[in-house]
């Protein structure tokens, strides 16, 4: 059957014919990448084999950097994907191409639990997820014209709303699967949701606004040119902030479902009792999103406007104070936990208050943050504008797993500066328990008060697709 191709969008005050498709595909596609992300640390805590058949988990520390460098090459190839749109593939095609890429990751991850498994599963699965992430939510973008620019905030609202009820039917789903039936079918029904997810996206090819590629030539001589220049200038600048925030927001994927591990995790609602595995604990995340999103469109940014004009790099700065805040009461959850003569007794209700704080700055950055880099990208630049979000998201993840590998070494530096400056020769310091997470929270409320200066001087544009009249 052939496909439509549009290049122009027609002048309309409602939303275009093709965003069900793109939402419903995204519901899926997050729904496989969340379902195996949510299991992740566990399976290689506790299910990993050898060559033999034998188990042979990771210690915590391994885990944990595997995890991030993971997340550091999913976010990584967006580039490459922007670059493979925009001037060989264009969107529809980059997408359709790196989901079968995607989808046989998935597949090596449900048959093959070694650390060979393990590596090419989500070697594959980096290369497609992350092949085709700048191109879904710049897709969302270039169905909009003019006429409908007021739409494009829900719309994003909406995207990322579809993402955390993904999140949340896998954070739910997957870690009963695992815990029940093995890493087969826990790896395995998420693989097949990703099959669901490309052939929904087939279904809507005929409804989408296409926007073809460009000339190689032409395409690098929109990047050179001043407004290219400028917009990646900027926003390259916005996301060395921004990477800070994902360094502690992947997390919760981690060191946060680590340290559930050791805390009572049972529930006494009087009438109703229950308990949940460690690696549920991100059901927390995406239901948060799910209410708060609403709460901060219809409540929060229109009451807060009264006062002061709520612009997006004011959101974002707020997020990361609000994200550096979180850690802290994470650290003294593990004080706690490091207290106590014995394990799973310090209650859980203690990550609560930080998943409220991180899950806001979510809201706050990576919600406007997509919006706003849209608007900020010349037509021409969207896919690449958006691999460079990220490739924050990427940098974010490798400072965390760069801090896991050489944890011991930040500790002696640390203490080395310690005795300079605090003049104490017997003064020492390291990296773990509670420190791990203060360091970070340090780090991201540092960066929120650096970032207040750079945002004064941040010049905002303003690109849209063009439409017909």
């Amino acid at each position: 059957m052939t496909e439509t191709s549009q290049t122009e969008i027609k002048k309309s005050d409602k939303y275009p014919k093709g965003i069900p498709y793109i939402i419903w595909n995204e519901f899926a596609e997050r729904f496989n990448f969340y379902a195996m992300k949510a299991i992740l640390v566990v399976f290689m805590t506790k299910y990993l084999i050898d060559m033999d058949g034998n188990l042979a988990p990771m210690t915590d520390v391994e885990s944990r950097s595997v995890f991030h460098l993971f997340g550091m090459a999913n976010y990584f190839f967006p580039m490459l994907g922007a670059i493979i749109s925009d001037i060989f593939w264009g969107k529809y095609k980059t997408i359709l191409r790196l989901s079968v890429v995607y989808m046989i990751g998935s597949l090596l991850l449900a048959v093959d639990h070694t650390r060979l498994g393990l590596t090419l599963g989500l070697t594959l699965i980096a290369i497609g997820s992350g092949g085709i992430k700048p191109c879904v939510s710049s897709n969302v973008g270039d169905q909009f014209g003019a006429s409908q620019k007021h739409l494009l905030s829900k719309i994003f609202g909406i995207f990322y709303f579809a993402v955390n009820l993904g999140s949340l039917s896998a954070a739910i789903l997957s870690p009963i699967l695992l815990d029940k039936f093995g890493p087969n079918v826990a790896f395995g029904l998420p693989g097949f949701l990703m099959f669901l997810a490309v052939f929904i996206f087939w279904l809507g090819r005929n409804k989408f606004v296409k926007i073809e590629p460009v000339s190689p030539k032409q395409y690098f001589k929109d990047i050179k040119s001043p407004q290219g220049r400028k917009a990646i200038l900027n926003l390259a600048l916005l996301y060395i902030f921004i990477a800070i925030f994902w360094s502690l927001f992947d997390q919760k994927g981690s060191a946060w479902i680590l340290q559930a591990r050791d805390m009572n995790r049972n529930i006494d609602l009087v009438f109703f009792q229950f308990s949940f595995l460690e690696s549920q604990i991100n059901v927390i995340n995406p239901l948060l999103v799910l209410i708060l999103i609403p709460v901060f469109n219809s409540v929060i940014y229109p009451f807060f406007g009264k006062f002061f004009k709520i612009t997006p790099l004011r959101k974002i700065g707020t997020g990361l104070f609000l994200s550096g805040f979180s850690f802290i009461f994470i650290a003294i959850a593990q004080i706690h936990i490091d207290a106590s003569p014995v394990k799973n007794v310090v209650p859980f209700a203690w990550q609560i208050p930080a998943f409220i704080l991180i899950t806001c700055g979510e809201v706050l950055v990576s919600v406007t943050g997509l919006e706003f880099s849209y608007t900020q990208a010349p037509n021409s630049m969207k896919s690449i504008i958006m691999g460079l979000w990220s490739l924050a998201v990427s940098f974010g993840n490798l400072v965390t797993a760069l801090t896991n590998i050489f944890i011991v070494q930040i500790g002696k530096v640390i203490t080395k500066a310690g005795k300079i400056f605090i003049s104490d020769p017997e003064w020492s310091f390291t990296l773990g328990g509670s420190n791990y997470f203060f360091f970070f929270a340090i780090l991201t409320l540092l960066t929120a008060v650096i970032f207040v200066f750079f945002a004064q001087r941040y010049k905002e544009e303003s690109y849209i697709q063009v439409q017909k009249k």
